[in-house]
């Protein structure tokens, strides 16, 4: 590990964005005595994660969970809540409080760290100088190392009239002033179907408009099937396999008209449009300094996050796909270790994934579509929650989890859940992957009684009937 400082420049790293990407970068540059600094657009810390993305939307399904009675109704019944009048400052009372820990906790990260934060937008002047721009001025630094982590912005087209009040981008429903009676949901992708799903358990009508034929295409399709089903019940409308000509605010009216190409037209109190993201690259300089932006401004990196110009790395939303706070933050701190040499080992697991939905899904490894796709020998095993003592108890008799496993070697090659804590759930799978394990670790390993994860016992139980009768010894 190099321990030379380049007094050439104010700083040895200088991060543009406070996001995951970049507040882990920071910290770990910061560890090994790196003189650091990081520069966001707002005046506090936290960047898209903590003030308009992640954070409050999880905080706000919490929230909606707890007030409407959600996970008691299969107790108590479908009309049960605890709170009769739920009003949209009930919710965001709770989103608020939690963005204030988190921002707390980071500010006091960066102190102890003794990293700096400028706040102001950057704009690059040249390859190694950042023009930032804020309320007292212009000043100009310099960095051996440049980090862009500006994340992304919700994108909008220039013929939906987003006023605030009435048509919405998921960066701004959460500032809502009224709870809605019905909602308008144009796009079926994870933001969309999460605020779908989370206003319908509120009672809102809501209705999904999405040109592909069914949500989450990216998701397993008996799992999407479920949470369809599951949202439907919820009251949910879904116009999948349509596309939209035009939505507009009805003046005199308050209700905004959306019409659908195929002539269907739908009116609601308030439209959220959550049709993608784009990167938020716009006015840094960057087309100036040759380095290569795809169609949506995303950032072109290697694969130790280097643009073009291997000093200035990227990484988080604004290089794309997966685009997770936690794949983000553990970009992050790839990038300090490669531009300093830090030395490390990359461990080659399976990334989780996260749907934050009611009910809620998480995944990690191949689906079905993929396997038959690439002709792999596969068997399921399932458990549902019903079948578990503790999906009767905490009143969640919907949920599923699912093993997909090679049918001659039983090695684990997926895990799908879709229902209570499916999100912390996914990790006792991923870890059995990352591990080599298979179906007959799950088989022949006691977990605690009663719990959710007794479903990967009772999947592979499952699993593990379907394929014994062929099984070629007594050790299968």
């Amino acid at each position: 590990m190099s321990k030379q400082r380049s007094e050439k420049y104010d700083f040895d790293l200088l991060v543009i964005g406070c996001g995951p990407a970049g507040q882990r970068a920071a910290v770990q540059a910061a560890k090994i005595r790196k003189r650091v600094a990081i520069v966001d657009k707002r005046e506090v810390v936290g960047g898209v994660c903590v003030h308009t993305g992640t954070i409050p939307s999880k905080s706000f399904k919490e929230a909606v969970l707890f007030l409407s009675g959600y996970r008691q109704r299969s107790v108590y019944g479908a009309g049960y809540r605890v709170k009769s009048e739920i009003e949209m400052s009930d919710l965001t009372f709770r989103c608020n409080r939690i963005m204030q820990i988190e921002i707390d906790v980071i500010h006091h990260q960066l102190r102890r760290n003794n990293i700096e934060v400028l706040p102001g937008h950057a704009r690059f002047v040249d390859e190694h100088t950042i023009e930032i721009e804020s309320s007292e001025g212009f000043i100009k630094k310099t960095a051996a190392k440049i980090l862009i982590a500006v994340g992304a912005k919700p994108r909008r087209l220039d013929n939906v009239n987003f006023d605030g009040k009435h048509i919405f981008d998921s960066d701004d429903i959460l500032h809502m002033e009224m709870m809605p009676r019905d909602l308008t949901v144009v796009g079926g992708g994870v933001i969309g179907t999460e605020y779908a799903s989370m206003f319908a358990a509120l009672g809102v009508h809501v209705t999904i408009i999405d040109a592909r034929k069914r949500l989450l295409g990216f998701v397993d399709e008996e799992i999407i099937e479920c949470l369809q089903y599951q949202m439907r019940s919820l009251g949910v409308t879904l116009r999948l396999g349509e596309e939209v000509e035009s939505c507009e605010l009805r003046d005199g009216t308050n209700q905004v008209m959306t019409r659908l190409k195929s002539g269907k037209v739908i009116m609601s109190d308030c439209l959220l449009f959550s049709a993608g993201r784009v990167s938020a690259t716009d006015d840094m300089g960057i087309e100036n300094l040759g380095m290569e932006l795809d169609t949506r401004g995303r950032l072109v990196v290697n694969e130790h996050f280097q643009t073009s110009l291997p000093h200035i790395y990227a990484a988080g939303d604004v290089i794309g796909f997966p685009a997770l706070a936690s794949t983000s933050a553990e970009q992050g701190r790839l990038v300090s270790c490669h531009a300093f040499s830090i030395k490390d080992r990359r461990i080659d697991s399976e990334i989780p994934y996260g749907i934050y939905s009611i009910p809620e899904i998480s995944y990690v490894g191949k689906n079905e579509e993929e396997l038959t796709h690439d002709g792999v020998p596969y068997e399921t095993g399932i458990a549902r929650y019903r079948e578990i003592a503790r999906g009767h108890i905490i009143g969640d008799e919907n949920g599923m989890l699912k093993l997909l496993f090679h049918r001659e070697t039983l090695q684990i090659l997926g895990v799908h859940i879709i229902g209570e804590q499916a999100t912390e759930l996914i990790h006792i799978g991923q870890a059995a992957m990352c591990l080599k394990g298979d179906l007959r670790y799950f088989r022949d390993t006691v977990f605690n009684y009663p719990t959710l994860a007794e479903c990967y016992k009772v999947a592979a139980y499952d699993g593990y009937n379907k394929v014994r009768m062929s099984a070629p010894s007594e050790d299968f």
